[in-house]
């Protein structure tokens, strides 16, 4: 079995790398001012294309880059090494989008490819979290389409998205379908715009869909595929967040290692400090052994795994790799001593960013859920099993 990295994957993360480069001077701008302006924007998206890397996740043929997801996980570990969540500006259109029909397609999805369109995905309610079959969100028949009514919470990026992704209940059969809804559709409104921990480059409002009209078209995948649309996404991202996490960890250990290099402290470095070098081997065992089980559960997708089975495994990848991350940060900023603890430094920054990755697209608590229930449906062969 070969582990190495063929030449144009090599080239690919060198690209990311690049990149990530590109829009790293920007991070203490979008911290300081909670935000980037439009010509930061507009020359982060030109590097974007450039780099040849939008649109990672979609096919070729309709110009997106057509990568694997091995290759995928390659980009965004680079890419996770960004704070202040720059990453998210490297558009990478929900995979529902890949339901949309031809009209759909020309509409939306295309456009998003291209960056000149930007979704967002809207599941979440006030009292529907980890668990979406409890959301409230319905949409009524009227004639030839419907009427949505609800609201969503923790819409992240619907601040600058033109169109979103909703989650509702077609009645009466209380159907789960998603529809496309554009945001300046009548009775749709941005309702708050909570802070949070992070100072993240987009925002996460709320909405509220108050008798939203749309037609019949604006379903994608059809009435009552809305779950398994959902399901699918969820997948993806907890992949892509555990790659990420697991680039924001390195990142994290290079600066807090360097540091201690130079650090003069009792008569030498203190990286030759036993308690310090004990917490960067710590740090190198987290972020080696997850980037290996990210890689491999992203080889074992693109080599036809089960699909109950890559659910199962996203969610110990994402269980892994975002506690791991924490545990790394944590210690970086503890190696870095008070500069680690000023929001200049990319380890401070890096710890606020990397708590939401055990909280958003399924908590650890969910995660365990979902892997324990995988054991007692499917035995332990469903998750240890590789290859």
């Amino acid at each position: 079995m070969d582990f190495s990295y063929t030449p144009e994957q090599r080239e690919l993360r060198e690209r990311a790398a690049s990149l990530a480069a590109a829009i790293m001077p920007h991070e203490e701008a979008c911290e300081q001012a909670n935000g980037l302006p439009p010509e930061t924007h507009a020359e982060v998206a030109d590097a974007v294309r450039a780099h040849r890397l939008n649109a990672i996740n979609m096919p070729a043929e309709w110009g997106g880059q057509g990568l694997s997801v091995l290759d995928q996980v390659i980009v965004q570990e680079q890419l996770g090494q960004l704070t202040n969540a720059l990453w998210d500006m490297v558009w990478r259109p929900a995979n529902a989008l890949r339901a949309c029909d031809d009209a759909q397609r020309e509409r939306y999805l295309l456009p998003g490819i291209r960056g000149e369109r930007r979704d967002c995905f809207a599941v979440t309610e006030r009292d529907a979290g980890s668990d979406p079959t409890t959301i409230a969100t319905t949409a009524r028949p009227d004639g030839d389409g419907y009427r949505i009514d609800g609201e969503k919470w923790f819409v992240t990026v619907g601040d600058v998205a033109d169109y979103i992704l909703v989650l509702a209940l077609v009645l009466p059969e209380r159907a789960p379908t998603l529809f496309l809804v554009d945001k300046d559709t009548p009775g749709v409104t941005i309702r708050r715009t909570p802070r949070y921990m992070h100072t993240f480059v987009y925002e996460h409002p709320e909405f509220g869909f108050e008798d939203v009209r749309v037609e019949a078209d604006a379903a994608l995948g059809g009435v009552g595929q809305g779950y398994e649309l959902t399901r699918d996404w969820f997948v993806e991202e907890r992949l892509m967040i555990a790659a990420r996490a697991t680039g924001a960890s390195e990142r994290a250990l290079r600066t807090a290692s360097a540091w201690a290099a130079e650090r003069i402290q009792g008569g030498g470095p203190i990286i030759g400090h036993q308690l310090i070098g004990a917490m960067i081997a710590d740090s190198v065992v987290d972020i080696s052994t997850n980037r290996a089980l990210v890689h491999q559960i992203a080889w074992e997708a693109d080599n036809g795994l089960a699909r109950k089975q890559l659910h199962a495994k996203a969610a110990v990848v994402k269980l892994a790799a975002s506690e791991a991350a924490g545990r790394v940060i944590d210690r970086a900023v503890q190696i870095l001593g008070g500069r680690g603890y000023m929001r200049e430094n990319p380890c401070e920054r890096l710890y606020r960013d990397i708590r939401v990755d055990r909280i958003w697209e399924g908590t650890s608590e969910i995660q365990r859920l979902i892997v324990a229930n995988d054991v007692a449906k499917r035995g332990l062969d469903g998750v240890l099993a590789f290859g």
